[in-house]
């Protein structure tokens, strides 16, 4: 399936993976204790500790392939429970840190990870009914990643032919049209079913 990936330097690249870890760490610093631990979140059974417990895993991208045997769901929860046995200080203070200078692994992925971490900064912001509203600069990484992993939720570039209305995004796929901003249909097409509201199918 083809996905755009546009022409960039590796350091362009790990300079946008910064800022997008910084900008989710900002939100995951403004949450309460109670919202941090129990919080709701698009990801199902994520708390926002478990997403940030995910972006710090993503760090080193062998963890997808030593405990999962390239199993994501399974490296995932590995991720995860480790994250469950750290202190929020920590936690955070590890996702600082991957933030400001990334491992060698996510270097080599930035253009992947960039858009996992902006997409999960709005999966925490949604789920908690915070505004979300996402910078024109980060949607090209967002439309990237729902791009990317919409073969995983359904193949849905297969069957509809997604047109973005705001910056970040460009006309993909085939079959019924699906007009919406870029945020909105990246989120759809990676699953997140619950913004279907905010898209115009037909």
């Amino acid at each position: 399936m083809p996905h755009p990936m546009p022409m960039r330097t590796e350091s362009t690249w790990t300079e946008t993976l910064r800022r997008e870890r910084s900008r989710f760490m900002d939100t995951i610093e403004s949450l309460t204790d109670a919202e941090f631990e129990s919080g709701p979140t698009l990801c199902a059974g994520w708390t926002p500790r478990d997403v940030l417990a995910h972006v710090v895993g993503t760090d080193q991208m062998l963890t997808y392939v030593k405990p999962g045997g390239l199993s994501i769901d399974r490296a995932n929860d590995v991720m995860v429970r480790a994250g469950r046995g750290l202190s929020r200080a920590e936690l955070t203070r590890r996702g600082r840190a991957v933030a400001k200078n990334p491992d060698v692994t996510a270097r080599m992925f930035a253009w992947l990870l960039a858009g996992d971490c902006t997409m999960h900064n709005q999966d925490v912001l949604r789920g908690l009914g915070k505004p979300h509203d996402l910078p024109d600069e980060a949607g090209h990484a967002i439309f990237r990643e729902g791009v990317v992993w919409s073969w995983r939720f359904g193949a849905k570039l297969l069957r509809y032919r997604v047109i973005p209305t705001t910056p970040g995004g460009r006309e993909l796929g085939r079959g019924t049209p699906v007009r919406g901003s870029t945020e909105a249909l990246a989120l759809w097409l990676a699953g997140r079913e619950g913004v279907q509201a905010e898209l115009d199918f037909g």
